[in-house]
């Protein structure tokens, strides 16, 4: 939850911001590394949401397999790509 609020009160402050600016705040070593935490929390969640939705609709077993599997494998590759395109960002800023 404290880094929802963070993530809020941030984009409340940078709203109005150009993207040079937005760019600047993503490539602070704390702002990065929060957004990354973020982000890792969010997608661990959605897996875990996702994976009790499917096991209570989802009755066969072998579909059942499939969709754990890839919603998980959704979920790391969602929470891969995110993590990186923001250390693109604090790299390149």
């Amino acid at each position: 939850m404290p880094l929802v609020i963070w993530f809020i009160v941030s984009i409340l402050s940078l709203s109005g911001a150009s993207y040079e600016e937005a760019a600047t705040w993503l490539a602070s070593p704390i702002s990065s590394t929060l957004m990354i935490l973020l982000v890792i929390s969010i997608f661990y969640h959605a897996a875990l949401g996702l994976q009790v939705v499917i096991e209570d609709y989802v009755h066969g077993k072998a579909a059942l397999v499939f969709a754990l599997l890839f919603t998980k494998f959704a979920c790391i590759a969602l929470a891969v790509a995110s993590v990186l395109s923001v250390l693109k960002i604090a790299i390149a800023a």
